[in-house]
């Protein structure tokens, strides 16, 4: 299962043609989900989303829970068959 699969079972996020054009979204918001990557990959950073959109902190700690767990699932596969 892929990374935003998991988000949009959880109801972290979920697209719908009607807000953003059907770009994910955190649920509740029209914050898309990549605006979030794009603060951790630029001089941003968590901090700084998180003071921009403090109502998504619950959301972003999920977000954040989700990917370290695939990451984590991903490095036990890699290890359990090499290539």
């Amino acid at each position: 299962m892929d990374i935003q699969s998991c988000l949009r079972d959880r109801q972290i996020i979920h697209s719908d043609p009607e807000i953003m054009s059907g770009t994910p979204v955190f649920v509740g918001t029209r914050v898309p989900l990549q605006t979030f990557f794009d603060y951790l990959e630029g001089e941003a950073g968590l901090t700084e989303f998180l003071e921009d959109f403090p109502h998504l902190q619950a959301q972003v700690l999920l977000v954040l829970e989700v990917m370290a767990k695939a990451m984590l699932d991903l490095e036990r596969t890699v290890r359990v068959n090499p290539a």
